[in-house]
């Protein structure tokens, strides 16, 4: 099932997202789903609270479908490290037709439980590292205009509230 984006500007959005107790069939299935989202929205990660779901999972897949054993699941994710840094353009789903150049970890690892709660340690490097630190922010309610300057966040804060206004959002 393909659920619809939640745009930014909508509570869940901007909540820190609720911890996974149960591993179970229906996290199973809400996993599928969030990949199948995410690969019709032409995204690399996908969090649960951008399809309204304030759980702390998110899915990744830097190849964009291309190669299944790139799959990555993360449930209760914490960055446990991160170090060097690197300035890249970003975007969101939940913020479309917006992209601007974010600072991010060049490295990080993630601490997390796999769909079946077992512990995982993942580290990554350039764009893997780029979407940890990306989807596990969406879990604390952070959007990656937050590590824009109060400036950039500001205009596209405007731009999205005429959109909203306009009915376009």
């Amino acid at each position: 099932m393909i659920y619809p984006i939640v745009k930014y500007g909508q509570e869940v959005i901007g909540k820190a997202a609720a911890p996974v107790t149960s591993f179970d069939a229906e996290l199973e299935k809400l996993v599928a789903d969030m990949f199948e989202t995410m690969y019709a929205a032409n995204g690399v990660g996908l969090a649960a609270p951008q399809i309204g779901i304030g759980k702390r999972l998110c899915v990744i897949d830097i190849t964009v479908g291309e190669d299944p054993g790139a799959k990555l699941v993360l449930v209760n994710p914490v960055i446990v490290s991160a170090e060097g840094e690197q300035l890249e353009e970003e975007g969101c789903l939940s913020l479309p037709e917006f992209r601007a150049k974010t600072a991010r970890p060049l490295r990080a690892s993630v601490r997390a439980q796999n769909a079946r709660g077992e512990e995982v340690t993942l580290n990554g490097e350039g764009l893997l590292a780029r979407a940890f630190c990306h989807e596990t922010d969406h879990l604390n309610g952070k959007l990656f205009i937050h590590h824009l300057s109060r400036l950039k966040r500001e205009s596209i804060e405007r731009r999205v509230r005429k959109l909203m206004k306009a009915g376009e959002w």
